[in-house]
C-alpha cells in the first residue's frame, strides 16, 4: 500500500504542474561518453598485487522532450564494476542504468526531479566520478555515502543577500538502491540537504568538481550539510551493500565545504551514522550479521600549477561503532594529475599508506587515464 501511495503523489506532483501548460513538439538530445583506463599495485606485507582494467566506460544521454521545462538524463554503465554483483532483487541481472530521470522545471529556480539519481547526500559522492581530484573517491564515501535510488527531489535556489546565495533539496525515495525490482522489504528514505554559498556561486559550477581549473579570481566558499533519515534499512550501508534478514533505522548526517582561490582548492567532509537499535545481530542460523555505522573524516586540498599540474594530498580516518568491532582505518594520499583539457582529458597517480588498526600498512599506488567525449 505505501508502495501504491508513492506511486500516486509522483502522478499527483507532475499532474498538478503541467496542468493547463501548453506542450510544444520539440526536442532536444546530447550525448557523451567517458573511458576511465586504471592501473594499481598494491603491497601488504609480503604480498603484492597488480591489476589493470577499465575501472569505468559509460554513456550519458541530455536533453529536453516535447518542451524544454521537461528535461532528462540517462546514464549507463558498461563495466562490471558498474553493475556490481549480481542480486536476486534485480532479478540477477547487470545493473547497468545508473541514472533515468526527468526534471521539470516549476520555475527558473525550482526543479522538481522524478527517477533514479544519486541522492543529495555528501559532496563527494554527488560529483561526478568524471571530476574528481584523485584517482577514486575517499574511505569516507565508500562507507558511508547514500548513493542512488528511486524517488523524487525537489530543488529550490534562492538568495540571502546580494551574492550570499543557497540550495535546498529534499528527497523521498523508494530506500533499498538503483535498479530494484523486487524484494522491497524496508522502508523508504527521506533526505534534505542545504548548501550555502557566502561570497557568490563558483564559475562553472566549481563546487561541484575537483581541483580549482576555473582559478577563481576572488574566494569562493560553499558549505554543505545533509541529514538522511532511512526508516527500516534491509542493506548493510542503507542504500548498499547486502540484504540482511533484519531491518535498521538508520540516521546519517554529513557536513562537508568547498573553498577554490587562484588555483588553491581545499574540501572536507564528516559523515555520522547510527542506527536506532543495535546494529549487530544475530540470524536464526546464528550467523553475525551487522549494520555498517560509526563516523568518518575526510580532508583534501591541492594545488594547480600555470603548467597545470596539480599537486593534492588527501588525509581521511575512518571509525566504525565500537559494537561492530570493525578496526579504525586511516589513509594518507598524495596526488599528482596532469590536466589536459581540465577534466575531459586528464593523467592522474596517487600513492596511499593505509593503515587498518594495529596491523602494519599497507601501500596502494594508481594510475588512471581519463577521457570524456
Amino acid at each position: 500500500m505505501k508502495r501504491i501511495l508513492f506511486i500516486g503523489v509522483v502522478l499527483v506532483c507532475f499532474s498538478s504542474n503541467i496542468s493547463g501548460q501548453a506542450i510544444s513538439k520539440s526536442s532536444n538530445t546530447s550525448f557523451s561518453g567517458r573511458i576511465q583506463s586504471l592501473a594499481t599495485v598494491e603491497v601488504n606485507g609480503d604480498e603484492i598485487e597488480s591489476n589493470t582494467l577499465v575501472r569505468r566506460a559509460r554513456l550519458k544521454f541530455e536533453g529536453y522532450a516535447l518542451n524544454p521545462k521537461f528535461q532528462y538524463k540517462l546514464e549507463l554503465g558498461l563495466t562490471n564494476n558498474d553493475h556490481g554483483s549480481p542480486l536476486p532483487q534485480t532479478k540477477n541481472s547487470a545493473r547497468m542504468i545508473l541514472d533515468a530521470f526527468v526534471k521539470y522545471e516549476i520555475n527558473k529556480n525550482t526543479h522538481l526531479w522524478v527517477g533514479q539519481t544519486k541522492l543529495p547526500g555528501n559532496r563527494e559522492r554527488v560529483i561526478s566520478s568524471s571530476k574528481l581530484q584523485f584517482v577514486d573517491r575517499s574511505l569516507l564515501n565508500s562507507k558511508y555515502n547514500i548513493d542512488r535510488d528511486m524517488g523524487i527531489q525537489l530543488h529550490h535556489k534562492f538568495i540571502i543577500k546580494d551574492n550570499f546565495t543557497g540550495t535546498a533539496i529534499v528527497s523521498i525515495s523508494q530506500g533499498e538502491g538503483r535498479n530494484i525490482t523486487t524484494g522491497n522489504d524496508g522502508g523508504f528514505d527521506y533526505t534534505a540537504r542545504l548548501e550555502l554559498l557566502p561570497f557568490g556561486d563558483f564559475t562553472g559550477k566549481g563546487d561541484y568538481f575537483g581541483s580549482d581549473l576555473k582559478r577563481e579570481e576572488s574566494p569562493k566558499l560553499s558549505l554543505g550539510f545533509t541529514y538522511d533519515y532511512h526508516d527500516k534499512a534491509s542493506r548493510q550501508r542503507g542504500n548498499t551493500g547486502s540484504f540482511l534478514s533484519q531491518t535498521r533505522t538508520l540516521s546519517t548526517l554529513f557536513a562537508d565545504m568547498m573553498f577554490k582561490y587562484k588555483g588553491a582548492s581545499l574540501m572536507a567532509e564528516y559523515a555520522l551514522k547510527s542506527a536506532d537499535e543495535t546494529p549487530i545481530f544475530y540470524t536464526p542460523i546464528d550467523a553475525v550479521e551487522y549494520f555498517y555505522t560509526g563516523s568518518g573524516i575526510n580532508v583534501q586540498a591541492g594545488y594547480l600549477l600555470k603548467s597545470d599540474f596539480e599537486v593534492a594530498a588527501r588525509y581521511t580516518v575512518i571509525s566504525p561503532e565500537e559494537v561492530i568491532e570493525q578496526d579504525e582505518l586511516s589513509m594518507y594520499t598524495l596526488c599528482i594529475s596532469r590536466y589536459l583539457n581540465e577534466h575531459k582529458l586528464k593523467i592522474q597517480s596517487d600513492f596511499s599508506i593505509v593503515y587498518e588498526g594495529e596491523e602494519a600498512p599497507s601501500l596502494l599506488g594508481r594510475i588512471q587515464l581519463e577521457l570524456s567525449f
